[in-house]
């Protein structure tokens, strides 16, 4: 009786299972793909890692408190001519120290360094979500257009075997020759060969995009027939160009870069200037049975508050030879950067040549951000 309970369940389960899987929206596969893909998690990853980095630096401006305690026990024998004794005491103490910076270059550079490493995370993070916003909708797509084409080749397949058909008719009837019929079979075979070639590429890109998005047989929704198409705004490629000065992540992350080794040279100027720190601390020494010089029990409380000033001398030259590999290494930040900023221009010429309206006055727009050749220098004045 059980048994026949569970039979409308197990059914139903069974439908739900039969049932094609249900389609998805770009939207939806995108994320699922911010959840799933290996490149973009390490990047946010690194981009939470970059964040503690940059509270690590700000710690070394705020101050240090630390507590200590101890405890020992000392034996004493002291030797006389009317004889020898022997004593112990033992000594507890506990105290509190504390220390805030008041100039430390090194440090305040070490701190301006975190904060643009942290943006310079953020701008790998936004890099990476964009590159996975890209693949997964290429992938999407790839699979749409690969389903498109499998459709117009079993369409072709429906209509060639019509024609192959129609030839074996004629060829049977007299009407048509055995050549007609055999040209007919070869076009057949080959758009069977193209049915075969167009199903396993939609394998591939529906594999390509099951392991991008972590689902298995997605299934991208087609795009409506009506579907117009959205055009580029701004309309100016131009303002794109500059935009893209301004916000493309890879400029920011060369601009950023380039600052952090600005802050660098910083640091090791910072090698050769002095440091102020405010000290305090306060201790409790507690003798049990006295001291090597008196025999009583005694309790001392030590109150201290001091700045210590500290001006470097000399460091065996290690402060001037990492300045000038900190010198080095901003040139070749600043070097990163051009680049970056030559990949932006010359992308707005691809992104005019995409849009079929690159012409040679373009150039024109790119060759006003070239600076002019020096000219010959002047003749001294006699």
């Amino acid at each position: 009786m059980k048994s026949f309970r569970l039979l409308p369940l197990t059914l139903a389960i069974g439908a739900a299972l039969a049932l094609p899987a249900q389609a998805q929206s770009l939207q939806e596969l995108y994320e699922a793909a911010r959840g799933h893909d290996a490149a973009y998690q390490a990047a946010r990853s690194q981009y939470e890692a970059n964040l503690y980095k940059a509270d690590q630096a700000k710690a070394a401006l705020l101050p240090t408190v630390n507590f200590t305690a101890g405890a020992s026990t000392s034996s004493l024998r002291t030797e006389q001519s009317s004889g020898t004794s022997d004593r112990e005491f033992d000594n507890r103490n506990v105290g509190i120290n504390a220390s805030q910076p008041l100039y430390r270059p090194n440090n305040y550079a070490s701190y301006q360094q975190g904060t643009r490493q942290a943006d310079l995370a953020e701008a790998q993070l936004l890099a990476a979500e964009q590159d996975l916003i890209v693949r997964v909708s290429q992938a999407y797509f790839d699979v749409l257009a690969s389903q498109d084409s499998l459709t117009f080749v079993q369409a072709q397949k429906t209509a060639v075997a019509e024609q192959l058909a129609s030839a074996r008719r004629n060829f049977e009837v007299g009407t048509a020759t055995i050549t007609d019929t055999r040209e007919a079979q070869a076009r057949y075979d080959l758009v069977i060969a193209q049915e075969i070639a167009a199903e396993n590429d939609l394998r591939v890109k529906k594999l390509a995009l099951d392991q991008l998005v972590g689902k298995p047989d997605a299934r991208p929704h087609p795009l409506t027939p009506a579907a117009t198409l959205p055009g580029l705004l701004p309309e100016d490629v131009n303002l794109w160009v500059q935009q893209g000065q301004e916000q493309h992540p890879a400029i920011r992350q060369a601009r950023i870069a380039r600052e952090i080794a600005d802050l660098e040279t910083d640091k090791a100027a910072a090698g050769h200037k002095p440091t102020l720190d405010l000290n305090a601390s306060h201790t409790i020494n507690r003798n049990i049975g006295g001291t090597a010089f008196f025999p009583t029990d005694s309790k001392t409380y030590n109150t201290t508050v001091g700045v210590q000033f500290n001006l470097p001398l000399f460091a065996g030259f290690a402060t001037q030879n990492r300045l000038r590999e900190t010198l080095a290494l901003e040139e070749k930040a600043r070097a990163d950067l051009a680049k970056a900023r030559y990949d932006v221009l010359v992308g707005g010429l691809r992104l005019r040549q995409a849009n079929g309206t690159l012409k040679s006055e373009d150039l024109l727009g790119v060759n006003a951000l070239l600076a002019p050749a020096p000219g010959p220098a002047a003749a001294p004045a006699k």
